[in-house]
């Protein structure tokens, strides 16, 4: 790709936007070229050392959750080689910062006992905070569907923008960003799904093309329980739509998860011994009770008889 349609690709990121995924090679090679760590460029300045005590973080970060075993390798890596690419914040006081992108970086400095950490600085107003964090995210860190989708709307809601426009910002054509859209439609538990990675977006994608609340439940306990691939979730979509699926069963015998783990307590109270209680879609199922010795039985069957 050439230097001018580089330039161009960015531009579609926004002004403030294409200049942050710009500051790492720009700032490098302005200090390189000035052997000095002086001056600014578009609102940055170049590198700093940092304490991590000034270092808040960003109140817009989207991603909730950092996998902790890999903060773990990147600390170690952090302690072995340092800071390879800065962190990018924004001056809030004498002696405060607020983080711009770099998260995980952070914490993995704060686990590796870094009192310092290298920092580009730069202005940012809040709504080129939340802009920053969410592109940044959306586009380096790899977030699952779910968090994709809700990076998008809080851009569409907080910065005021339409699908169009949100498109170019993130560099997607407008029905990529409809389809993650659509993903907050679906039911949360099958949203919770997705962000454990037990199905993938084009699972998600076909039980949303489904309007029967009923079959859409149906085909996800199979997909789950059965670990369908996608090509055989639309096998079961396409079939259910010349019927040949029962999209209104008379009786639905499946029982959640949590209705699972209350029975199973409620069985251990009564008995006073351990139980497993497994029931799949059709209702049928088994409990086991775990007895350890003659006195266990006998209270089993008093429990019985009583």
């Amino acid at each position: 790709m050439s230097k001018q349609e580089q330039n161009k690709k960015r531009t579609g990121l926004g002004r403030g936007l294409g200049a942050l995924l710009e500051d790492s090679e720009n700032l490098q090679s302005s200090a390189s070229q000035s052997g000095s760590l002086m001056g600014g460029l578009d609102g940055v300045n170049l590198m700093e050392e940092i304490p991590l005590a000034y270092i808040e973080t960003n109140p817009y970060q989207p991603r909730e959750y950092f996998e902790q075993a890999a903060l773990e390798d990147l600390a170690e890596s952090i302690r072995v080689h340092g800071i390879i690419q800065p962190i990018t914040v924004r001056k809030t006081g004498a002696r405060s910062y607020q983080l711009i992108s770099g998260e995980r970086r952070l914490q993995a400095s704060k686990l590796a006992d870094l009192s310092r950490i290298p920092a580009y600085v730069r202005t940012a107003d809040d709504q080129q905070m939340i802009e920053m964090a969410l592109i940044e995210n959306i586009q380096r860190e790899n977030l699952n569907a779910i968090e994709i989708a809700l990076s998008y709307k809080r851009l569409m809601e907080e910065c005021q923008l339409k699908q169009e426009d949100l498109g170019a910002r993130v560099g997607k054509n407008r029905s990529t960003v409809t389809n993650y859209m659509r993903l907050l439609k679906l039911p949360v538990h099958i949203q919770l799904a997705i962000r454990e990675n037990k199905i993938s977006m084009g699972h998600a994608r076909c039980l949303i093309s489904l309007e029967n609340p009923t079959l859409q439940q149906q085909l996800f306990s199979k997909t789950i329980a059965e670990e369908w691939s996608v090509r055989k979730l639309e096998d079961a979509v396409r079939q259910s739509a010349a019927g040949k699926v029962d999209a209104n069963p008379q009786v639905s015998k499946a029982v959640n998860a949590e209705e699972l783990r209350s029975w199973q307590r409620q069985l251990t109270d009564h008995f006073k011994l351990p139980v497993s209680l497994k029931m799949d879609d059709s209702g049928k199922g088994e409990v086991k009770l775990l007895i350890k010795s003659a006195a266990d039985l006998k209270r089993l069957l008093e429990s019985i008889q009583s």
